[in-house]
């Protein structure tokens, strides 16, 4: 056995330490487990939303997008992701502490005084969880795979994963998660920093020679392309992503565990230090182009891992794997938290409201198990289409901003059929276009290039907007109407 498995093996071992003694002199309420029983202070916060949005995207995704697409990749830079926290989760964490709301569902349900819209919410984000809680695993499979030199079985590999989540998120719920976390975010800390600092060096002599070989081995693959992948895709994208962020359950349901609202705001604002670290795993990306050449599709993805082997020792490939594996677990055991109790209290509870809290808290737990399971039979049969719907996830969720953002204001000006209706024509544009495969380009061919370029989420927020603010006025019409009928009746009485 090489050292990589060993200390693969190690520190996973540990992590689940650290997932069980989490709920260590705590009563295991379902306020407690599912958001910490709202008594989370800055350090956990920041480790914590750290963890739900750095997971393996960030290990395997950003280097292979660096990888693939040259300067591009810069859209995993957007600050707009730390901008709008900043202003909607306070007065999302103060309604929510004032009416004890536990989840997403909770608060449009109670916001629009709906109970078939939290209903709705809850169906949109357990869907969109799923393939979310898949790509993790499937991500868990390559990174063990490769990390202990394909002597671990990735099927066997994912079960023992999955195995140690399920455990330490029925056991301590949010706790488990917030204190693996830690463990998680100090191993990627180090990893990163040291590969991405090191190889430019190594290979190139330091980082601006390794742009200056890029440039002249690669012309154009630092610059935006003038359609195509240009300024105009990446703004658009960036504005989907910080939008679409926060939509996500496990986040939107994370922040709800704050001590306080000015705790939210301090996360917010050195939450974007994680962009240092992002610049590194790019500088890893760039030196993979030229020292592990001619990698195509997903195997661009393996970049980090191909140059890892071929330039460090087989512990420090173990750090890798270790660090790889926590980052895919980590929101894993968020997603599944989320999921389980959104089913129990939103979906199940809808459809029997007379549920008691104590049947609640148990059947929240024993829906956990019941997501793993789930979530293992579509890592294993459900094949590449996965990411696809991963890519159609992400919009869905999107479609839940524009009400959501309008119920923050003092008077709102969307009713909850308006909310309804945007959300669902939202979502069935986003999967017709989705699985259409259809662009801007293609919907507006003789629109200028800046247009034809954008995100085609564009178009699904902007029809789902034009619904809600449409069937809103007419409900609000109709209700103007009855009162002046109702009035004229009286008056004639």
């Amino acid at each position: 056995m090489n050292s990589s498995i060993l200390i693969i093996i190690a520190i996973l071992a540990f992590g689940f330490y650290l997932g069980i003694r989490a709920r260590k002199g705590k009563e295991m309420q379902l306020e407690q487990w599912a958001v910490g029983g709202r008594n989370f202070g800055s350090l956990v916060m920041f480790v914590l939303m750290a963890g739900e949005m750095f997971s393996t995207f960030v290990f395997l995704g950003a280097s292979g997008a660096a990888y693939r697409l040259g300067a591009p990749a810069i859209y995993i830079f957007c600050a707009l992701t730390y901008i709008v926290p900043f202003w909607i989760l306070p007065p999302i964490w103060r309604y929510a502490k004032k009416y004890n709301l536990l989840t997403q569902s909770d608060f449009f349900a109670k916001k629009y005084a709906s109970k078939s819209l939290g209903l709705l919410v809850a169906v949109i984000g357990v869907i969109s969880m799923i393939p979310y809680i898949v790509i993790q695993l499937k991500g868990f499979q390559i990174i063990v795979s490769e990390a202990s030199y394909g002597v671990i079985s990735s099927t066997l590999a994912v079960w023992i994963g999955m195995l140690i989540v399920t455990i330490f998120v029925y056991v301590s719920g949010i706790h488990g998660s917030a204190w693996t976390s830690m463990l998680k975010d100090i191993l990627m800390l180090v990893v990163i920093l040291i590969m991405g600092i090191y190889l430019p060096i190594h290979y190139f002599g330091g980082i601006q020679p390794m742009f200056e070989t890029l440039e002249v081995k690669k012309p154009g693959f630092l610059s935006f392309a003038d359609e195509g992948l240009s300024i105009s895709w990446y703004i658009s994208l960036c504005v989907i992503i910080a939008l679409g962020q926060y939509m996500w359950p496990h986040c939107f349901g994370a922040s709800l565990s704050s001590q306080n609202e000015s705790t939210l705001r301090k996360n917010a604002a050195i939450l974007p230090l994680y962009q240092i670290v992002l610049v590194f795993i790019l500088f890893i990306g760039f030196t993979a182009v030229l020292q592990v050449p001619n990698l195509q599709g997903a195997d661009s993805d393996l970049a980090l891992f191909k140059i890892a082997k071929d330039a460090f020792p087989s512990w420090f490939v173990g750090l890798v794997g270790a660090a790889g594996m926590l980052a895919a677990l980590i929101p894993c055991s968020m997603l599944i938290l989320t999921s389980a109790t959104m089913l129990s209290k939103n979906i199940y509870k809808g459809f029997k409201p007379d549920t008691s809290d104590e049947m609640l808290a148990k059947l929240t737990r024993i829906f956990v198990p019941i997501i793993s399971l789930v979530s293992l039979y579509f890592t294993f049969f459900g094949g590449d289409t996965m990411l696809a719907l991963l890519t159609m996830a992400y919009s869905f969720v999107l479609q839940l901003f524009p009400s959501l953002l309008f119920s923050l204001m003092k008077k709102n000006p969307v009713s909850k059929e308006g909310a309804s209706v945007g959300m669902i024509v939202g979502v069935a544009l986003v999967a017709y276009l989705t699985l259409t495969e259809a662009t801007m380009a293609g919907i507006f061919p003789d629109a200028p290039s800046f247009i034809q370029d954008l995100d085609i989420g564009i178009a699904a927020i902007s029809v789902n907007i034009i619904f809600m603010f449409t069937v809103s006025a007419f409900k609000r019409k109709g209700k103007n109407t009855i009162l002046h009928e109702n009035v004229s009746q009286k008056n004639i009485s």
